[in-house]
């Protein structure tokens, strides 16, 4: 049984660079949180390393439909009793209460934080408003919706790195790309959230959160 887990769980080095900075962030953040939803947990090793340290929450990870397997083997091998089997999950679905497991998985506590890790400049930049409208549906006032990733800002040149990186991804996909942080924030304005706070992390990534204010 543990052989089959091993084999169906990918790994991925970004993750286990990227997971020490995001917990110490996520633990101020999510202090008072109840239930976070994960969009886009990839492998799962974030959903079962933060959850494991964050005892205080309810992890709900997701995925697209055929990137489940990873992530169902790192929960299942972790055991954990506050992290639930991934949920199929698409940002472009209009109504997420209809997906397969999503109303029995979310029914309570209601949801109160969003977390997207490496996300958005990878998927076409619809999914961004998508995120944010489905957001503004989930959660009350005070919910979190916390992003992680490189960005780009009006008042400064990006930095060579993500130069390349941006590169890298519109070869790749011409849909994808690091996105401009100010029209994210006014998406995020524009479904009713306010920026709390914007951090720089390592390796030329920022962790962005912003607060629902109704």
């Amino acid at each position: 049984m543990k052989d089959n887990l091993a084999q169906r769980k990918a790994y991925s080095p970004s993750c286990e660079r990227n997971r020490d900075p995001i917990l110490a962030l996520l633990k101020e953040v999510f202090a008072d949180k109840k239930y976070v939803l994960e969009i886009g947990s990839g492998t799962g090793q974030h959903a079962v390393y933060f959850g494991e340290r964050l005892a205080h929450l309810r992890w709900q990870p997701s995925n697209q439909a055929g990137g489940l397997d990873s992530v169902s083997a790192w929960v299942e091998d972790a055991g954990l009793p506050n992290v639930n089997p991934p949920v199929a999950l698409d940002l472009f679905e209009d109504d997420w209460s209809e997906t397969l497991g999503l109303d029995a998985a979310l029914s309570s506590p209601r949801v109160d934080a969003l977390v997207a890790i490496n996300v958005i400049h990878i998927a076409p930049w619809e999914a961004t408003e998508h995120l944010f409208r489905h957001a503004e549906a989930l959660l009350d006032a005070g919910g979190v919706v916390f992003l992680y990733g490189p960005y780009r800002y009006a008042d400064r040149a990006l930095e060579p790195s993500n130069e390349n990186f941006d590169a890298w991804l519109r070869r790749r996909d011409p849909a994808s790309g690091i996105r401009d942080f100010e029209a994210v924030n006014a998406i995020a304005e524009s479904h009713g959230f306010e920026r709390v706070e914007d951090r720089a992390m390592p390796a030329n990534n920022r962790s962005i959160w912003w607060r629902k204010l109704a």
